[in-house]
């Protein structure tokens, strides 16, 4: 019985044996992300595996839902206050407004107060005070300013 080699000298099998162990270890770099929930350093293997995806379709040509290189955006806020602002704001002047609804009428008065889902205003010249439902509201504007 005789031993078969490979024909390959000594510093050659040192090289491949090296070659062979070596891996490829990439570093966890903590994600920076604007919304402060999350804090893991590591990311999820779900995230791994969205953006080998994600660089698949580029290879491709393709595009997902955001583009390379932008992380995850912070939704923005279901509400300003801008609206209830612009309220207190005429409501602390006393401003005359008029105040169009859909059918086109318009409602000459001072805001009183107003919620969620409606408006309380004060008419002068002895007319009833009313309430209007803000999906009744077209639009609404500073007595004097004009339409």
């Amino acid at each position: 019985m005789r031993e078969t080699m490979d024909p390959m000298t000594a510093g050659e099998s040192s090289e491949k044996e090296n070659f062979a162990n070596r891996k490829l270890i990439r570093p966890t770099l903590p994600r920076v992300e604007n919304d402060g929930n999350h804090n893991s350093a590591a990311p999820q293997s779900g995230e791994r595996r969205d953006r080998t995806e994600r660089h698949e379709r580029h290879d491709r040509g393709e595009r997902g839902d955001r583009g390379m290189g932008m992380g995850k955006r912070a939704a923005p806020p279901e509400q300003t206050n801008a609206e209830n602002f612009y309220y207190q704001k005429q409501m602390q002047s006393r401003t005359p407004m008029v105040i169009v609804l859909r059918d086109g009428e318009e409602v000459h008065g001072i805001i009183e107060w107003y919620d969620k889902q409606c408006i309380k205003v004060n008419r002068e010249n002895g007319e009833a005070n009313l309430m209007i439902y803000k999906p009744a509201i077209k639009y609404m504007y500073k007595e004097g300013e004009g339409s």
